[in-house]
Parts: structure tokens; C-alpha cells; sequence
């Protein structure tokens, strides 16, 4: 199964340029927890997220209707393409520990890949990345203690 089999085509993007407060109501009005940014072209060039705005603008006391988004968005977004199989894009969910993806076709969002997609269309590969993301602790091979032999 192919990414673009699931992927959320209607996709709610907010300019580089907006100031914070735009992407605020934008999230409250949609109820996202992240939105792609994208430049004047309409390339994509970061997300930023709910977690953003509180500890980048709010908590820093930073005024969330002069600052802008590109201030405090989130650079190097993991993504994937329409035609890329579900399986590696869950594991690039699962590496890079995000909950969604980008769907771009020459540095154009065309579409969003959620873990809701996945779980809603193809269990297992869904279940490994959930499992994979939600872990905040990453099994370690087990070593020997300096004074074990």
C-alpha cells in the first residue's frame, strides 16, 4: 500500500511570514496539534506545532502577535512521497518520532500522513510506529558493569 492510498489530501498549510498568533487560531479553529509552513511559493519549509508556541513563544514571554512563524517553527522535516510504501514511511515516522508526516511532491505539500491514517488502514505497521514513537526510552544492548568479569 502506497502513502498516497491514505493520506489526508486537504491539507491546512500557514505562511513562513504569519505572526505566531495566525497559527495559533489556525490550530484552535482546525483542532491541529501541528500545521506545515510553507513559503510564498508554497514550498514547504517547516511545522510548527502546538508545543511550539508554548515553549517557544508563550514560555519565553515572547509576544505571539509581533513574533513570526518562522521564528519558531520547527526546521528539517522529516517527509514522505505519494508513492513511497506505508511500511518505510512508518519507519520514518518511528526514527524520526513524529506522529505525522508531510506528503511532498516536488517540495510541495500535497498531503499529510497521520498515524490515525495508518490505524485506520493498515494495523500492524501503524501499532510499530505508535509503539516506537509514544516510547520515550530506547532499549539499549545490555553491557557489563566495570566490576562484573
Amino acid at each position: 500500500m502506497k502513502v498516497s492510498d491514505i493520506m489526508s489530501s486537504r491539507v491546512v498549510t500557514v505562511d513562513r511570514n504569519e505572526p505566531v498568533i495566525a497559527a495559533a487560531r489556525l490550530l484552535k479553529r482546525m483542532n491541529l496539534g501541528a500545521l506545515p509552513v510553507t513559503d510564498r511559493s508554497g514550498r514547504l519549509v517547516g511545522m510548527i506545532t502546538d508545543r511550539d508556541i508554548a515553549v517557544r513563544c508563550v514560555a519565553s514571554g515572547s509576544d505571539a502577535r509581533e513574533l513570526r512563524v518562522d521564528d519558531i517553527m520547527s526546521r528539517g522535516v522529516y517527509t514522505a512521497a505519494a508513492g513511497e510504501e506505508i511500511g518505510a514511511a512508518a519507519r520514518t515516522m518511528s526514527r524520526a518520532q513524529v506522529r505525522r508526516l508531510p506528503v511532498v511532491e516536488n517540495g510541495k505539500i500535497i498531503g499529510m500522513l497521520s498515524l490515525a491514517d495508518m490505524a485506520r488502514r493498515c494495523d500492524m505497521e501503524a501499532a510499530a510506529a505508535l509503539a516506537d514513537i509514544s516510547s520515550n526510552l530506547r532499549r539499549a544492548s545490555p553491557q557489563k558493569r566495570p566490576d562484573e568479569g
